[in-house]
């Protein structure tokens, strides 16, 4: 088993990781250790972030979190952090960061944002913690931008009843109407290229087996790569966002160097939008050159769930590739 490995089953071991818990901080002290072991000065800031200086180029930064979702599995986040440190070991340049609670809103990040001390780039190694690439038959794809977040609701109304004396013909189902929006958000995405929408919630008033629904709410998720798509999908859709995240392109300069590494090898080059949030989004909107290297996600693109999985063999790729685009930056 390859040292990589054999320290992603460590911080596994210590079960679920939420933010600023004892098991995030037990997993951070491991991390320390490994930091110090690959001879990197180490420092911890405000927020509980490790940095770790390997005394050349401390404007070129690696790494990601280390907390997790209940339930969670050993790669998304860990692999980030762990591959990190190895590949500013191997380079003998760069920074190893290790950002706080990730899963819950990218705090650590964005208190170092709000500190103003900040690195020149940054380049992050995650999962997919989806299907593309395994679909494809390839092992790493560069990742282009962060989508954009738009989070809300919407309402039907119908009017209250019987269910057992109201006529088919007379009921005014607020339900029903929510399932035919459902669907037409569903058909509204898939028509935007690179867009999704979700809808994860629906509250039913007044919620009784035998009375006709007069109220039903239902959440909206709808994610877009860039400014156009993600304003086009919010319109058709057709709702108020109440929690909203811009999309943020990647660097060219990072997708550059993880091209380059990932040519060098003879791979074939795929580029692919990140639909979930990271710290690299993060710091990109606070204008640090960022990019990401995403590594093909095994078991169907599970992720957030015990069963994700990433092979050995392309875990030790994704180090390889994360190595020599830290030396090319």
């Amino acid at each position: 088993m390859s040292r990589v490995q054999e320290r992603l089953d460590a911080l596994y071991a210590l079960g679920d990781k939420i933010g600023y818990s004892a098991e995030e901080d037990e997993a951070h002290r491991l991390a320390r250790g490994w930091m110090e072991d690959a001879g990197l000065t180490v420092e911890v800031d405000d927020a509980g972030n490790l940095v770790g200086r390997s005394g050349a180029d401390d404007d070129v930064w690696t790494g990601s979190h280390l907390d997790s979702v209940p339930g969670g599995g050993k790669y998304d986040g860990m692999l980030g952090v762990v591959a990190g440190i190895e590949a500013v070991e191997r380079a003998r340049r760069g920074v190893a960061v290790v950002f706080r609670d990730e899963e819950r809103g990218c705090a650590g990040s964005r208190a170092r944002v709000a500190s103003g001390r900040l690195p020149r780039r940054y380049v992050e190694l995650h999962i997919e913690q989806g299907p593309v690439l395994l679909e494809r038959g390839d092992p790493l794809a560069v990742v282009t931008a962060i989508a954009g977040i738009a989070r809300g609701e919407l309402v039907t109304h119908g009017r209250a009843g019987h269910a057992g004396t109201v006529p088919m013909h007379g009921r005014a189902d607020a339900l029903v109407d929510a399932a035919e929006l459902i669907l037409r958000i569903r058909d509204t995405a898939a028509r935007i290229d690179g867009a999704v929408a979700t809808v994860g919630r629906i509250g039913v008033e007044p919620g009784a087996l035998n009375v006709i629904p007069d109220r039903v709410c239902v959440s909206v998720d709808a994610r877009a790569p860039d400014a156009a798509r993600f304003e086009e999908l919010i319109a058709a859709v057709g709702f108020e966002p109440s929690y909203r995240v811009e999309p943020v392109a990647m660097a060219s300069s990072v997708q550059e160097a993880l091209r380059a590494a990932i040519a060098a090898r003879g791979l074939p080059l795929v580029e692919l939008a990140s639909g979930a949030g990271h710290d690299a989004g993060i710091l990109a909107a606070a204008g640090v050159e960022s990019g990401m290297l995403f590594v093909r996600s095994r078991n169907g693109g599970i992720s957030h769930h015990a069963d994700e999985l990433t092979s050995d063999e392309d875990v030790a790729l994704a180090v390889d590739v994360l190595a020599d685009a830290l030396a090319f930056l």
